[in-house]
């Protein structure tokens, strides 16, 4: 931590779209400052000043190709990246001992136990959505599925930009981990991920998901409750994605000085 209290940031994968707007949200904080950013090895910014490598002034901020170099001063470490790229980075924010905030979406079983594992030593904040907006969506989605019955099937609606590379998306993914956990049984076993053909009728109980890719949709999530006559729907549209830098960046700024472990949003914003 910086002598007047500013938090240290630095930014996984700056080149992206996400990467650049968590810097830009970051430049702009009273509470923190950008130390350094990372970009894949042989990338043409690998080496170069932020500011001058997008265009601009010169900032002072070095960008890497090497994550041990941005990560050794970093008192905090923004990641939208990929799984791999997060499970390889969590090993050296444990070892720094910062808090490594992860955006990133589509772990699987192995890679998340690694992160658990990396949680013993620091702090980890992962969600599949960082906004405010989701997180409320998310208790909220528990809380009417432990109040609806079977009668009420639960359908989780998603739709991003055409560029987003996973289905469902990760958001979805926690709301359906919301809902199956207000009704007391685990996603793995309820969850109906694609339909296609001849499927019969619909299984009781199931979690159903359905995935829309197309031109510049930044998110939209509806949970779906078709009842008897009835049907409840909980949405979120999100217009802007600086909302989840904003919330990744209030993610590191609350992770200096607590425990060791892994943590979501909703500690973040006092909801859990």
């Amino acid at each position: 931590m910086d002598e007047d209290g500013s938090v240290r940031i630095a930014v996984m994968g700056v080149a992206g779209r996400m990467g650049r707007m968590l810097a830009e949200v970051v430049a702009e904080s009273d509470a923190a400052r950008l130390v350094a950013a990372t970009v894949r090895p042989g990338h043409d910014w690998a080496g170069a000043d932020l500011g001058e490598a997008t265009g601009g002034a010169r900032s002072g901020v070095p960008v890497y190709d090497d994550p041990l170099e941005a990560i050794r001063g970093a008192d905090a470490v923004l990641d939208f990246t990929t799984p791999e790229v997060s499970v390889e980075l969590s090993v050296l924010t444990a070892q720094a001992r910062a808090v490594h905030v992860i955006g990133t979406t589509g772990f699987d079983d192995a890679q998340l136990a690694k992160l658990a594992a990396a949680a013993r030593h620091a702090v980890i904040v992962r969600a599949g959505n960082m906004s405010l907006g989701v997180n409320l969506l998310t208790i909220l989605t528990r809380q009417v599925a432990a109040a609806l019955g079977e009668d009420f099937d639960i359908e989780i609606v998603e739709a991003h930009h055409r560029m987003k590379v996973d289905a469902p998306s990760g958001t979805a993914l926690m709301l359906g981990e919301a809902a199956a956990e207000g009704r007391g049984v685990k996603l793995s076993d309820v969850a109906d991920r694609g339909r296609d053909g001849i499927t019969g009728t619909r299984v009781s109980g199931h979690i159903g998901f359905s995935a829309i890719r197309g031109g510049e949709i930044v998110g939209e999530h509806d949970v779906l409750f078709a009842g008897p006559g009835e049907r409840v729907i909980l949405r979120h549209v999100a217009t802007d994605r600086r909302i989840f830098a904003r919330g990744a960046l209030r993610a590191g700024l609350w992770g200096q000085g607590k425990a060791p472990g892994e943590y979501t949003m909703a500690s973040v914003l006092g909801l859990a």
